[in-house]
């Protein structure tokens, strides 16, 4: 199936955000206190870095060589050496379960969108929250449609939200998601 990303701005990196399950699933990860942008873009520094974005090669590597892939500038999150360490474990769950298929949590066994977020959330670093946007994402931008997949996204689901990087499409949604963001952030100051 071809679909085309623009999660990134740029466009190699929204190419293999568009096409490799792993670099979907590596950039939600990261996707936390960065711009979107960049958390989303790592998963092309490590492929440049790697030469293959590949789940076993991660999982297997020196724990220290990989930190210093993640960390040399360009780093691939403002937090490298955790960020590596969760790379790594998420790496190594894959291979334990998935034999290093990402795209195996959503398609294994015709699993429904109640299924799917189970698998999401038992992923070492998605909560609850991370894995809705990512079921979210897949729903909305990858054209992965498990019954019952938008109520287990919950309001990320919503075919018109703007709340997440599920929902950008352009600079101007992502510009709409930015906003939605920092108003719940200004409305949780209130209270």
């Amino acid at each position: 199936m071809s679909r085309t990303l623009h999660l990134t701005q740029n466009a190699e990196a929204d190419a293999l955000l568009s096409e490799d399950p792993l670099a979907l699933l590596l950039g939600m990860l990261l996707d936390q206190q960065v711009p979107m942008e960049w958390a989303f873009a790592g998963p092309k520094v490590l492929l440049d870095r790697l030469g293959e974005l590949d789940a076993r090669g991660i999982a297997e590597m020196d724990p220290e060589e990989f930190a210093a892939t993640c960390a040399t500038p360009p780093a691939i999150h403002r937090f490298p050496g955790s960020m590596a360490k969760r790379v790594q474990a998420v790496c190594a769950y894959l291979v334990e379960h998935y034999d290093g298929d990402a795209e195996r949590i959503w398609t294994d066994g015709d699993p429904d969108g109640a299924r799917v977020l189970a698998r999401l959330k038992a992923l070492p670093g998605y909560g609850d929250q991370k894995a809705r946007i990512f079921l979210a994402l897949l729903g909305k931008q990858w054209q992965v449609h498990p019954d019952g997949w938008r109520e287990a996204a919950g309001a990320y689901g919503d075919p018109d939200a703007r709340r997440s990087i599920a929902d950008v499409v352009d600079q101007e949604t992502l510009d709409e998601v930015r906003s939605w963001k920092k108003a719940q952030k200004a409305a949780a100051k209130k209270k």
